[in-house]
C-alpha cells in the first residue's frame, strides 16, 4: 500500500486530513432578477473551498438538496428529516468511509438549512463523526437577496447588477427581502425586520462589503478547523 505524505504541501497540521469540508447551499431557490436560483449553494461552496485550501482539510464539495420552513415558499426543498437522513448522513458516511475523517465542518450557507442542527447529534453518534454546523455567512447576511447577498454576489461574479431595478419590483420578485412572503412575515419576526429594512433602504451593490461578509465568514470556518485538529 502506498504510504501517503501527510505532512506534504501547505496545511495547517497533518491531522488537517482527517477533517472534511462539505457545503451547505440551495439549488434551486428564487433570488431576484440580480442573483441566480443556485445563489446559496455557489457561495457556500466558495466558502467551504477557501477554507479547505487555506488550512488543507478536504474539500468534500456541495450537498444537493436543500430544507426550508414550512412558512417560506420561494423555491424547491426537502424536509430538514429528509435532508438529513437521507440525503447528509449517506453523504457523510461515503466520506467517512473513503477518506478516513473523522470530523467534518457542515458549511451552510441557507436559513432553512438551520433545522438540520437538531438532526446532528443523532448522525454524530451513528457515524462515529465529529460534525459542526457552521451558519455564520447566515447571520451575518442580512435579507434575503439583499445587499448582503446582492454585495457577495458581485464580489463571486454572479451578481447582474443591470437588472437591480426590476430586483426590486416586489411585484415581481416577492422573495427579495421576503417583502411579498407575508405568511413568512408573520411567522418570524427576523424575517418581517428585514423586509422593513428592504422596503425602507431598498438595496445596493458593494464589493468591498461583499469582500468583508466572505472573509468573515471564512475565518469562522478555519477556527472551527482548528479546533477540530486541536
Amino acid at each position: 500500500m502506498v504510504k501517503l505524505r501527510y505532512n506534504a504541501g501547505k496545511v495547517l497540521s497533518p491531522d488537517v486530513h482527517k477533517i472534511g469540508v462539505l457545503a451547505l447551499g440551495s439549488h434551486q431557490e428564487n433570488h431576484g432578477l440580480s442573483l441566480p436560483i443556485d445563489t446559496d449553494a455557489k457561495i457556500a461552496a466558495y466558502l467551504g473551498l477557501e477554507a479547505s485550501m487555506r488550512s488543507g482539510a478536504k474539500y468534500l464539495g456541495v450537498l444537493y438538496a436543500a430544507s426550508e420552513y414550512d412558512y417560506v415558499e420561494h423555491g424547491v426543498h426537502v424536509t430538514p428529516k429528509e435532508l438529513s437522513e437521507k440525503r447528509l448522513k449517506p453523504t457523510l458516511k461515503a466520506a467517512r468511509d473513503n477518506l478516513n475523517l473523522k470530523a467534518v465542518v457542515l458549511v451552510n450557507g441557507h436559513g432553512g438549512n438551520v433545522p438540520v442542527k437538531d438532526y446532528i447529534p443523532k448522525i454524530e453518534k451513528e457515524l462515529d463523526l465529529k460534525i459542526i454546523f457552521n451558519s455564520k455567512i447566515v447571520e451575518i447576511e442580512g435579507p434575503h437577496a439583499g445587499t448582503g447577498e446582492l454585495s457577495m454576489g458581485a464580489f463571486l461574479g454572479i451578481t447582474d447588477e443591470s437588472r437591480l431595478e426590476e430586483h426590486c419590483q416586489f411585484d415581481k420578485c416577492p422573495e427579495v427581502g421576503m417583502v411579498g412572503l407575508s405568511e413568512a412575515r408573520k411567522a418570524s419576526q427576523g424575517i418581517n425586520k428585514g423586509a422593513l429594512e428592504v422596503e425602507s433602504e431598498g438595496v445596493m451593490v458593494d464589493r468591498d462589503l461583499g469582500h468583508e461578509l466572505l472573509e468573515t465568514a471564512i475565518e469562522s470556518i478555519l477556527k472551527d478547523i482548528m479546533d477540530l485538529i486541536e
